[in-house]
């Protein structure tokens, strides 16, 4: 039976020619498939049933091995075939479509100025999941099961109990953990949370939190940082507010605000009121230090979170946020910043 096999394997050329061996093989009535039925087990001993039955199994396996070698010959053989007659000629010139080129998306565009702005103040680039523990995400930056904060927050979770992190905050105390202090280091990347969607609202956005614990750091290092950094990335003066805000992950906790550049601080349909959002930031509060190992009473920090998505909306003008996840070649093809 194997030599039988053996020969009619090497014998299908086609895949056709392939399925024709199997089903007379190992189909339903296949000749490795009935050929117990034509054995006379009452005739058997124990011992004989037992190796009729590895030898069965045996030959099975064997069959099987063989036509699926016979498939992938059949296989690779049909596609050379049919790639001759697909072959392009490639010296005939393009035409339509095929001449537009690629560009960077305006939020990756972004984050690379923004990593670059940073390691030049001697920041470190970490990268972080995008899929967190409920400790990670709440309970390490002090947003306990109880706290108010997780009203807003408590949204995307899987069915393995992990969450969709909301901020990417929630790589400081590993970050910490890993490095301890002092210790510079930004974390870009995308988030998820509810949100009612508008011009400058998504249910998902690109975030860049930023970290740094040392002896003796105040919030005029936080203000400097901030400085320094929008003057960079806006390559022009602009107008920003400080306004108190709450954070659980920080103590105190403040709101940098851009005036709206859209409007010039008027109120229009993107900004509300003249000013947007940009920067949450505050001082390290000491329970996320001692969360990561390290003595408050020794060492203090500031966090920021910078919204990426927000600032590709300023740098580049674009009025709607909900253009960046559209997926509309058409759109972001009028924005083609070169990384």
């Amino acid at each position: 039976m194997k030599q039988q096999i053996l020969a009619d394997t090497a014998a299908a050329k086609t895949p056709e020619q392939v399925e024709q061996v199997r089903i007379k093989y190992l189909g339903r009535k296949g000749l490795v498939t009935n050929f117990a039925k034509n054995a006379d087990f009452g005739k058997f001993s124990p011992e004989e049933k037992k190796n009729f039955g590895q030898e069965l199994n045996a030959l099975k396996i064997f069959a099987a091995e063989k036509i699926q070698e016979a498939a992938e010959r059949a296989a690779a053989a049909d596609s050379v075939q049919t790639n001759k007659h697909r072959q392009a000629d490639l010296s005939v010139p393009a035409t339509g479509n095929y001449k537009r080129s690629g560009s960077a998306h305006p939020i990756a565009h972004i984050q690379a100025e923004l990593e670059t702005i940073f390691e030049g103040m001697g920041f470190c680039v970490l990268d972080s999941p995008e899929c967190e523990t409920e400790y990670g995400n709440f309970e390490s930056v002090n947003i306990p099961a109880d706290h108010p904060a997780r009203d807003m927050q408590d949204t995307f979770w899987l069915q393995n109990e992990m969450v969709l992190r909301t901020h990417t905050s929630a790589n400081q105390v590993r970050a910490l953990k890993r490095f301890g202090a002092p210790f510079r280091g930004i974390f870009p990347g995308r988030c998820f949370r509810y949100e009612s969607i508008d011009p400058s609202h998504e249910n998902t956005f690109f975030q860049c939190e930023g970290l740094m614990v040392d002896k003796g750091i105040s919030v005029a290092n936080l203000i400097g940082v901030m400085k320094t950094l929008l003057g960079e990335i806006f390559k022009r003066e602009v107008k920003v507010r400080l306004r108190p805000g709450f954070f659980p992950f920080v103590e105190p906790g403040f709101e940098l605000d851009l005036n709206c550049l859209f409007c010039g601080g008027k109120g229009c349909a993107t900004c509300g009121d003249g000013w947007m959002e940009l920067i949450p930031c505050g001082l390290v509060h000491p329970n996320v230090l001692h969360n990561a190992g390290i003595d408050p009473n020794e060492y203090s920090g500031f966090a920021f979170g910078v919204g990426l998505t927000r600032l590709a909306m300023m740098n580049f003008g674009i009025r709607d946020i909900r253009y960046f996840n559209s997926g509309d070649v058409r759109v972001l093809e009028q924005f083609r910043p070169l990384v």
